[in-house]
């Protein structure tokens, strides 16, 4: 059987047989750069291609893998091939009938994305179909040099620009770039975009768009405000929501061991020595430092593994990256820089060394692995201190994850609320007299 790109599986999910992409009307070079395991659309492709066709806002909430990227990828492509053809007849027929200016050598569309990572695995999938219309893509992020980033855009503009938001700032304040004729945004992610912050960003760079027409923002969740924020950049926005959200990924087995905070490295050595051997595990923890150092621990132990997280360079990233797709590494200990938007071909199993603070990162995170219909492995390793943390993804998933005890790993910390002051409180009678004897003394003196 012939292996196909993970990422390409994730975006095409068996739906119905009488349902293909051909349905939609799409270009004929976008139909053939289809991979021939990708002519069935998934739920949210069936939903929301046509409303972005047709121009419309699109506010779309479906779970992780389940082909937001190409729902919003085809139709991006498809609307710039009309406008494409539109300009050419014009020219031909020398018309001044054309509703907005047309430039090959102006940016027609952003996706804007939370992490570098991401916008190379957007731009792996779309490059290609951009290709097949005449349409050049390309990447703004940061970790890269500037001036050799806006030579290579220069000498080879590009209509689609796959960018993080504070690479896309930095260039538009130092005038190195003109976002004046973009007229489709897409906001990938948006959830964890306003998670991490970039929020006051996005909402500058849009300033700089005056010829903005469309909007597309797709995203996992819908915290409070993340709501209020999207009603008001897209009031008029169509939405969709495919799945339960917030939901589990079908086909993940959830474990979650009850172990001593301290015990953590130790615990997640064992299950890599005995329970998960020759398996590629990508391990979540929250702090960069305890990345580095739980690597370097596993490494002693005999177990090839590197730390990625925002601190690393961009080559760092990259190379960790690569080294653990292609196997030469079977463990991967990250931040949640890779809870999104990153796919690594038939990946068993992901470990929480840590439980997120936050309980839909939890969903994301064990959504890395059974994707494309396979299954997965989801290990968690949880102290006393994360009850709070485990408590909110109970409630959020609706998922009963019972805490199992780890053999060889007994468990001696106490739960906060049963953990004794180390001075115990004095009775009433203890202070009554000490406040006696204070009084006292103050009389005499």
């Amino acid at each position: 059987m012939r292996v196909v790109n993970a990422r390409i599986l994730d975006e095409c999910i068996t739906m119905p047989e009488s349902f293909t992409f051909s349905a939609f009307n799409l270009h004929p070079g976008l139909l053939a750069a289809l991979p021939a395991q990708c002519q069935v659309p998934t739920a949210v492709q069936q939903q929301t291609l046509p409303s972005i066709i047709e121009g419309q806002d699109v506010l779309a909430l479906a779970p992780t893998g389940s082909g937001k990227t190409l729902a919003f990828g085809l139709g991006l492509l498809q609307r710039l091939t009309e406008q494409q053809e539109i300009a050419q007849t014009a020219a031909e027929n020398k018309s001044d009938l054309i509703t907005a200016p047309y430039s090959r050598a102006h940016m027609r569309a952003i996706v804007i994305v939370p992490t570098r990572e991401l916008a190379a695995q957007i731009s792996t999938v779309l490059g290609p179909l951009a290709q097949s219309v005449s349409l050049t893509l390309t990447t703004l992020c940061g970790g890269v040099d500037v001036e050799q980033q806006i030579a290579e855009f220069n000498e080879r503009p590009a209509q689609v620009v796959i960018a993080t938001p504070g690479r896309l700032l930095d260039l538009l304040r130092q005038k190195l770039i003109s976002l004046k004729a973009v007229q489709h945004l897409v906001l990938d992610e948006a959830d964890r975009l306003l998670e991490m912050g970039f929020w006051p960003d996005i909402q500058k760079l849009m300033a700089a768009m005056p010829s903005l027409q469309q909007q597309l923002l797709f995203s996992a969740t819908l915290p409070d405000e993340l709501a209020t924020q999207l009603t008001q950049l897209a009031p008029n926005a169509h939405r969709f929501a495919v799945g339960s959200q917030n939901s589990v990924v079908e086909g993940v087995s959830q474990t979650c061991y009850l172990v001593n905070k301290g015990s953590k490295a130790q615990a997640l050595i064992k299950l890599l020595q005995e329970q998960l051997n020759q398996q590629q595990v990508l391990v979540f923890i929250n702090a960069r430092d305890s990345a580095d150092a739980v690597a370097k621990k596993l490494n002693k132990a005999g177990i090839q593994a590197r730390a990625l997280h925002g601190e690393k360079d961009q080559t760092e990233r990259e190379q960790a990256l690569l080294a653990f797709k292609n196997g030469d590494i079977k463990v991967l200990v990250a931040t949640d820089l890779l809870a999104r938007g990153i796919d690594v071909t038939a990946l068993p199993v992901v470990v929480n060394l840590d439980l997120p603070p936050s309980a839909p990162v939890y969903v994301h995170r064990v959504g890395r692995t059974a994707r494309a219909g396979l299954t997965g492995v989801a290990v968690s390793l949880v102290c006393h201190g994360e009850a709070g943390a485990l408590a909110a993804i109970r409630e959020l998933t609706g998922e009963a994850l019972p805490l199992q005890a780890l053999p060889g790993f007994p468990v001696t910390d106490q739960p906060a609320s049963d953990v004794r002051s180390k001075r115990p409180p004095r009775d009433k009678q203890a202070n009554r007299r000490n406040a006696n004897q204070r009084r006292n003394k103050s009389v005499k003196g």
